[in-house]
């Protein structure tokens, strides 16, 4: 394993555990600490946008250039990943199998949405 592959894996642990353990903190009221948990996903995503450039930056390759492209793929990401949070939540947790099923389905073509948009088509 290359050295900036293990730097990678690393950080990106560390800041995707603090990031869910931010959300469960922020979203369960059961836990009373929803500051805290904001405050936790926060740095959580602080230390993965970190590890994106350091990891970037090991490998010798060029920082990643804000254009529409790139905003709008990060834009279908993020609608696809809540759609399917909100359809995988339907189903679980408020009992609306049917909706939370097919919202979670919408999500997923979503995302798949970014395979063409990222790579291109040939």
């Amino acid at each position: 394993m290359k050295k900036s592959n293990f730097v990678a894996l690393t950080l990106g642990t560390i800041g995707v555990v603090c990031f869910a353990l931010g959300m469960c903190m922020a979203l369960l009221p059961e836990w009373g600490m929803f500051q805290q948990g904001i405050v936790c996903g926060v740095i959580g995503l602080v230390i993965l946008l970190i590890t994106a450039a350091v990891w970037r930056k090991m490998e010798g390759k060029a920082p990643i250039k804000l254009n529409a492209k790139t905003i709008g793929a990060v834009a279908v990401g993020v609608l696809g990943a809540l759609l399917l949070g909100v359809g995988i939540c339907m189903s679980m947790v408020f009992g609306k199998m049917v909706l939370g099923i097919a919202v979670g389905l919408v999500g997923i073509v979503v995302l798949l949405f970014l395979i063409p948009l990222v790579k291109g088509l040939k």
